[in-house]
């Protein structure tokens, strides 16, 4: 297997962080919203950037949706300038770029523009500011992803414990090794997150075991279980830190925080 991972070693551009599974419903978003604000509560400044035109982190945060292009639609397509659209939100140190509807025809517009597997990167080049940027990427592989993998420094791969959840990763992997071989040779894979898992379930032990298995020390050693705790805090636009700290769900993304920083640290 390729080594998908390394420390940074540039520190003149910015930390950007795709969450990004070409399946949808694994987690992208639970894990952009908690991880976020798990690095917030412990002094990094942290920009989210939604890329779904679904919206889920944009509200995950109590954000409503709106139209226009003061949003990731305009950052995307190079239209504003993405300092003029950051949103601070109610988490000290956690700002984000709101996602719209208006993101869905973005496909469409950037395929017949030059350099459009580089208008992200172009973007957000600049905001060195921020520790951290984690960018929400939608579910597939068109070109608003194939710019969030361009523009990213890392990746982190939020994995469903369920029966299909090994379904597409070795396409996935063949897409990351694509992109590292065309146009961004200094994208690499921080860890695969095992999400949903259900202790309960002997098949999600088998598929756990599967992953770390064939992955090795690619796999986060963080598990993510389903909990009812993440789903009720999304329902009301709080991460799960705040909505039930002591929930095993927060507990587990505060987990993940530290594990996250500590491979920065390899």
């Amino acid at each position: 297997m390729q080594d998908f991972t390394k420390s940074w070693d540039n520190k003149s551009v910015p930390r950007v962080v795709a969450i990004i599974n070409q399946k949808g419903g694994v987690g992208k978003t639970t894990t952009a919203v908690n991880l976020a604000t798990a690095l917030a509560a412990i002094g990094k400044n942290i920009l989210v950037l939604d890329l779904d035109p679904q919206g889920n982190t944009t509200t995950g945060f109590g954000i409503s949706k709106g139209r226009g292009l003061q949003s990731s639609y305009g950052v995307l397509l190079g239209l504003v300038n993405p300092r003029e659209v950051v949103l601070e939100t109610y988490i000290s140190g956690l700002s984000i770029i709101s996602s719209t509807i208006d993101l869905a025809a973005a496909e469409i517009e950037l395929f017949s523009q030059k350099d459009r597997d580089q208008k992200l990167k172009q973007s957000i080049c600049n905001l060195t500011e921020y520790d951290y940027i984690f960018v929400d990427c939608p579910p597939g592989f068109g070109l608003i992803n194939i710019n969030a993998l361009n523009a990213s420094n890392k990746i982190i791969i939020p994995l469903q414990c369920e029966f299909y959840a090994l379904e597409g990763l070795a396409q996935l992997f063949n897409t990351i090794q694509s992109i590292r071989n065309t146009i961004n040779k200094n994208l690499i894979v921080s860890g695969i997150l095992l999400t949903m898992y259900d202790r309960r379930n002997g098949l999600s032990l088998m598929i756990a075991n599967d992953v770390r298995t064939h992955f090795k020390n690619l796999v986060f050693n963080t598990i993510i279980p389903r909990n009812v705790k993440i789903s009720e805090a999304s329902s009301h636009g709080k991460p799960v830190i705040l909505y039930d700290v002591r929930s095993v769900g927060a507990i587990s993304y505060i987990e993940l925080a530290r594990e996250f920083l500590s491979r920065e640290l390899k």
